[in-house]
């Protein structure tokens, strides 16, 4: 491959979609990763999918006016970008949902360091998240992204421009099914919550003279915990489950 003009720009192009999927994906984007590892990587992940991808690409970029080439850039980038939050929407939908069964149990009050945000959350929320973007790794799920990623490329080529209404689309099925694989997964949290809290809200009734709430908060506390050590690894088997077939499917 002759390293000229056209193939610097032709891999520059497909620099801006890989690598803005890579700063967003799961796992990778996370704030504790620094975003100088962030971009070698991406530049790498680039240089290995440029000889599969590069020709369709160059013929594209040869000839372009400067006008072109911007359009072309920046519709890039943002099917670079839905690729990446499609994947991380599951992700976002766990973490909304951890931090929705975390206050359910009692336990939201203990802060912790958080894994994809830099601000902090509910200590059981970083370890929910830790369990699956480890499984993530483990699975090879990061491999089937890259997979869909070089595929957008049939579905998506360079020389379509990027449409918006596909883009909400895709966006939207892609949070329809992040939230429905959550709610399947927290399931037991909320149902547990709302049994609890109506126990503990007809004996309060039952018995106003005495805070009900405050003495039954401990033990809320110590049964959320004990169910999450019963169903911790099939919740992250059932996440991860369904994440895999989003991507396989998708």
């Amino acid at each position: 491959m002759p390293l000229g003009t056209a193939t610097i720009l032709a891999v520059f192009v497909l620099f801006c979609r890989i690598g803005t999927c890579i700063m967003l994906m799961p796992g990778i984007s996370s704030t504790r990763v620094p975003p100088r590892v962030r971009l070698f990587l991406a530049i790498a992940v680039t240089l290995v999918m440029a000889p599969l991808l590069i020709g369709a690409v160059q013929a594209v970029v040869v000839g372009a006016s400067a006008q072109a080439l911007v359009g072309l850039i920046v519709s890039e980038m943002l099917t670079g970008a839905m690729i990446g939050i499609l994947g991380r929407l599951f992700f976002l939908a766990l973490e909304m949902l951890g931090n929705v069964v975390t206050m359910a149990i009692g336990f939201g009050a203990l802060p912790g360091t958080a894994v994809e945000d830099a601000s902090p959350q509910p200590a059981l929320v970083p370890l929910i998240m830790m369990g699956a973007l480890v499984l993530l790794f483990i699975t090879n799920q990061h491999w089937e992204i890259l997979r869909a990623l070089n595929a957008s490329y049939q579905t998506l080529p360079v020389t379509q421009v990027f449409g918006a209404r596909f883009g909400l689309i895709r966006l939207t099925d892609a949070l329809t099914d992040a939230f429905l694989v959550a709610l399947r997964v927290t399931s037991p949290f909320i149902i547990y919550a709302v049994v609890v809290n109506f126990a503990i809200g007809l004996a309060n009734k039952l018995t106003p003279q005495i805070p009900i709430y405050f003495i039954s908060l401990p033990f809320i506390l110590f049964g959320g915990l004990l169910l999450l050590y019963f169903i911790a690894p099939e919740l992250l088997h059932l996440f991860i489950d369904g994440f895999s077939t989003w991507l396989a499917a998708g």
